[in-house]
């Protein structure tokens, strides 16, 4: 293959305001347009110049879930909690209603529709019949890697800040929407922490940037003399600029390898199996001791675990008989390292109170407040799944302490 390459900044213009990148690769020509993915400016210059006939393919910022969304053939009222709670997939599905929330509060200032400039250049690839190349990597697999590379430290710090992002009431001015054009919509919902975080830099910008420049030489080989115009989100304009100009791996090993999940450490793992051997071993060594000792020993473990993880499903507002199964299962899920308590929490809440059509029609309405995680009964279950996970968490630490403090 021939490693022809090229790349120059095109200048500002009265038609368009917006950053331009034009690279020449293998005899294909990328115009590379920098947009905010909430900004009416970067939908109306995509719009004019997706149907100005100068290209013949268009690429864009999205993979095929994020595109179905997009255009509405995924919908949330397709959302199957149980199924979801059930695989394992609660936090996920809760992150990416986090970012869709943002995404939605900034959009709804100003009358405009989250990713509306990619939406415009996808119908303009199908009135005029041009090919569509969905270039990102797959959110889940961003997310997942985004989670894994992060110091398990740090995490704590990671949730606060989508968390926090999600349900702010502060207001964005038009400036600070503009502002969007020099980062990036997933680096943004985590605030101040991805600045200080190259790990979470890496994941959400940087490996994405060379995984689309690796989509966009797959998606384009053997068609010299085509036109290109990318859609990418401006923060990662200058990254898949350079990538796209001098990658000389393989497309396929690129995409290939971060498409991967990274290695993870094996002692965490060890972890709730060593809580789980620990507290065994402590009932062991009370009942050994006396009867009452031993029981003395089990009522506190069931007391503490089982009561923090009720007050998270309390607190969540969940059905007494949600709070009333994190009692029973919480003390059982934590000596159990394959399953949580929120897992059978969340399953009793979807199964008690099944959400309506109705309330997964308000989700991208109600997420955009706290109140409303609270109000509608999809986002509730999530909910109770996490803060009775954590409830639970907690319990078996504090339990644990009490445990070794009554055998000294």
């Amino acid at each position: 293959m021939s490693q022809e390459t090229s790349a120059k900044i095109a200048p500002a213009t009265s038609e368009s305001e917006q950053p331009l990148r034009h690279v020449h690769r293998d005899g294909v020509d990328y115009t590379i347009i920098g947009t905010a993915h909430v900004s009416r400016a970067s939908a109306e210059t995509v719009r004019e110049m997706a149907e100005s006939g100068d290209y013949d393919a268009i690429a864009v910022e999205l993979c095929q879930a994020r595109y179905d969304a997009l255009i509405g053939e995924r919908k949330w009222t397709d959302l199957d909690l149980y199924k979801i709670i059930r695989e394992g997939k609660a936090g996920l599905v809760m992150a990416n209603l986090a970012l869709s929330a943002y995404q939605r509060r900034i959009a709804d200032q100003f009358g405009i529709e989250p990713g509306a400039e990619m939406k415009a250049a996808a119908a303009a690839a199908k009135e005029h019949d041009l090919p569509l190349q969905l270039v990102d990597r797959d959110l889940a697999t961003t997310l997942r890697r985004s989670y894994a590379n992060v110091p398990w430290y740090k995490r704590m710090y990671l949730m606060a800040g989508l968390a926090l992002g999600m349900v702010s009431s502060e207001e964005i001015d038009e400036e600070a929407i503009e502002k969007l054009k020099q980062g990036d919509i997933l680096e943004s919902t985590f605030t101040e922490f991805a600045e200080h975080s190259p790990e979470l830099f890496e994941a959400l910008i940087a490996e994405r940037d060379r995984y689309m420049a690796a989509r966009l030489r797959e998606e384009n080989t053997n068609e010299s003399g085509r036109k290109v115009l990318v859609v990418v989100g401006a923060g990662h304009m200058e990254g898949l600029s350079h990538h796209l100009q001098n990658g000389t791996a393989s497309p396929q090993s690129v995409r290939e390898s971060l498409d991967r999940m990274p290695p993870r450490a094996k002692w965490p793992h060890l972890i709730p199996w060593a809580i789980m051997v620990l507290v065994l071993a402590g009932f062991f060594l009370g009942f050994s001791r006396s009867p009452e000792l031993g029981w003395k020993l089990v009522m506190l473990w069931v007391a503490i675990n089982g009561g923090l993880a009720a007050l998270g499903a309390l607190i969540a507002r969940g059905h007494p008989l949600t709070v009333l199964s994190a009692v029973v299962a919480a003390p059982l899920t934590s000596l159990n390292p394959t399953i949580g308590a929120g897992m059978v929490t969340g399953l009793v809440e979807s199964w008690i109170r099944k959400p309506r059509v109705s309330d997964l029609e308000n989700l991208r309405f109600d997420i955009t407040s706290l109140k409303g995680w609270f109000r509608n009964p999809a986002t509730r279950i999530l909910l109770v799944f996490f803060l009775s996970n954590l409830g639970s968490a907690i319990g078996t630490w504090v339990a644990g302490f009490k445990i070794i403090e009554a055998l000294n």
